[in-house]
C-alpha cells in the first residue's frame, strides 16, 4: 500500500496527496485550503460523483436516496452519525436519484435507500434498505 493517498477534496473537487498518516490531522486541501474531512455525508451530482469515484483512492459509501422516501429520510440521521465514525478512512456520499438519473440508472439503483460500497473505482458491495448507524458501521467493516 502507497504511503500517499489521492484524496478529492470536497469543497473544491482538487486531487490532493495525502500521507496515509496524516488522514486524521486535520488535512486541508492545497488548493482552497478548505478541510479534506468535514464528518458529514457530501452531496455529489453526476459529474462531480464521477470524478470522487475515479480520483479518490479512499473507499467511498454512497447512499443513494430521494426526498419523497420515507426511508431514507429516516436512514438519514444515521449515516450522517456514520459519516462522523467513519471518516477519513472512508468517504461518505448522498446522491439524489431525482436529480441524478441517469447515474441511478447507469449503475441500476432499483430500490431506494440504496447503500453501495466504491473501492478503487469500481463498485464492490451494494445492500438496499434502511439502516441504523449500527447497521451502516457494520455492513461497512464486513464490506471492506
Amino acid at each position: 500500500m502507497s504511503d500517499l493517498l489521492h484524496v478529492v477534496c470536497p469543497a473544491c473537487d482538487a486531487v490532493n496527496r495525502v500521507p496515509r498518516q496524516r488522514l486524521g490531522a486535520g488535512a486541508k486541501c492545497g488548493k482552497c485550503r478548505q478541510p479534506l474531512f468535514l464528518a458529514h455525508p457530501l452531496a455529489l451530482d453526476e459529474r462531480r460523483f464521477a470524478h470522487h469515484v475515479e480520483r479518490s483512492d479512499l473507499p467511498l459509501l454512497i447512499d443513494f436516496w430521494a426526498p419523497w422516501c420515507g426511508p431514507c429520510r429516516m436512514m438519514a440521521p444515521a449515516f450522517e452519525a456514520a459519516a462522523s465514525r467513519l471518516e477519513p478512512e472512508l468517504r461518505l456520499i448522498k446522491v439524489n436519484t431525482e436529480e441524478a438519473q441517469g447515474l441511478a440508472a447507469r449503475l441500476g439503483i432499483r430500490s431506494i435507500p440504496t447503500l453501495a460500497l466504491f473501492r478503487g473505482g469500481r463498485e464492490v458491495a451494494r445492500t438496499a434498505g434502511a439502516m441504523d448507524t449500527a447497521g451502516i458501521l457494520a455492513w461497512v467493516r464486513q464490506s471492506l
